[in-house]
């Protein structure tokens, strides 16, 4: 018969880990910025022939640049939320659910950042600067039209931040250091 001491399960530190939390929140967010622009760099514009009435109307193979664009968004946010999710989880001192759930509501705000900062640097990059005459072809501007791709970030980091606690033996995460 083995006799076995009970052991204390270690608590969830909540009100230590709130300020770091939030840092992590804010600079988690900041990477929207950099996300927006190397999407507005990336993305493909669509080519369109001027309509009789006006209007631009996209060319049938070009059409597949509005799927490129938001696959481009989604590919670019997933390895960041892969990235963020590795990093996070090397803040030994601090892991936990408080941190994992600040890395993810910072994802959810890079994503949404990044959409606002990536039609602002694409700008009027596109713009016609002067009245186009029928048959004419000019270009459109990428554009997100899936509110579905702020996800993705979020996810990859619930994912990789999930796996890595999961393959993590210790109880308390490997917070403490001895």
């Amino acid at each position: 018969m083995v006799f076995q001491i009970p052991r204390e399960r270690p608590k969830v530190v909540v009100k230590a880990d709130l300020l770091p939390a939030v840092s992590v929140l804010s600079m988690i967010g900041m990477i929207g910025i950099p996300l927006g622009w190397l999407w507005a760099q990336l993305a493909p514009p669509q080519q369109a022939v001027v309509t009789a009435d006006g209007t631009p109307s996209p060319i049938d193979l070009e059409t597949w640049h509005a799927f490129d664009a938001l696959a481009i968004f989604v590919l670019l946010s997933f390895a960041a939320g892969l990235f963020i999710g590795a990093l996070v989880w090397l803040l030994r001192e601090r892991r936990g659910p408080v941190i994992m759930f600040a890395a993810v509501l910072g994802s959810v705000l890079a994503g949404w950042l990044g959409t606002l900062m990536g039609a602002a640097f694409i700008g009027d990059e596109y713009t016609v600067k002067e009245p186009p005459h029928v048959g004419d072809i000019v270009l459109l501007a990428p554009e997100l039209h899936s509110p579905w791709a702020l996800i993705i970030q979020p996810l990859a980091v619930a994912l990789v931040y999930g796996l890595l606690a999961a393959w993590n033996g210790s109880d308390d995460l490997g917070r403490r250091l001895g």
